[in-house]
């Protein structure tokens, strides 16, 4: 009989967000976690470029956190092993978060009172920061993680979460 290697399966079956500091988020920023977590696990492609042969065959589950000014992403199998740990400087994000937070800020305004052209071309915009958002989170990942689009997105929502005090 000969044996069977795993097939690759690289995808995240679980994420957390870990930010020692924070007892608990509001409300608002409760729900973006809970909702980017949600689709991140409905759909995304996660597959780390490891030292190993191969790599990992997967699937994963994910720690984001934030230590002196670094993400730290810490990756497990599914029994909980850790597999990898890997950090990445905040800086190259702080304005793009910044920026996304006070379109965020302008967008919850708007929406109280302002037509809905306005709202439109405010969420537009948000979008629009969140994609630059997302688009520098896989670049800067890309010698670590091979990943999708929607998944740098998602995981950009949590950047962001972790950037938020409750």
């Amino acid at each position: 009989m000969t044996a069977t290697a795993t097939a690759p399966d690289p995808r995240l079956i679980d994420v957390t967000v870990d930010q020692p500091g924070v007892v608990s988020w509001n409300a608002d920023i409760e729900h973006e976690r809970r909702v980017a977590i949600f689709d991140l696990l409905e759909t995304n492609h996660f597959a780390p470029r490891m030292p190993l042969p191969g790599g990992y065959a997967g699937p994963f589950k994910l720690t984001l956190g934030a230590r002196e000014s670094r993400l730290v992403f810490a990756l497990a199998d599914t029994d909980d092993n850790p597999l990898e740990q890997f950090r990445l400087s905040v800086t190259p994000f702080r304005r793009i978060i910044r920026d996304y937070f006070q379109i965020c800020e302008s967008y919850f305004e708007a929406i109280k009172t302002a037509a809905p052209s306005k709202i439109e071309a405010i969420d537009m915009g948000r979008r629009g920061v969140h994609n630059e958002g997302a688009e520098l989170l896989v670049e800067k990942l890309a010698d670590k993680v091979e990943m999708d689009f929607d998944t740098g997105r998602r995981l950009f929502t949590l950047v962001c979460v972790l950037h938020l005090k409750g």
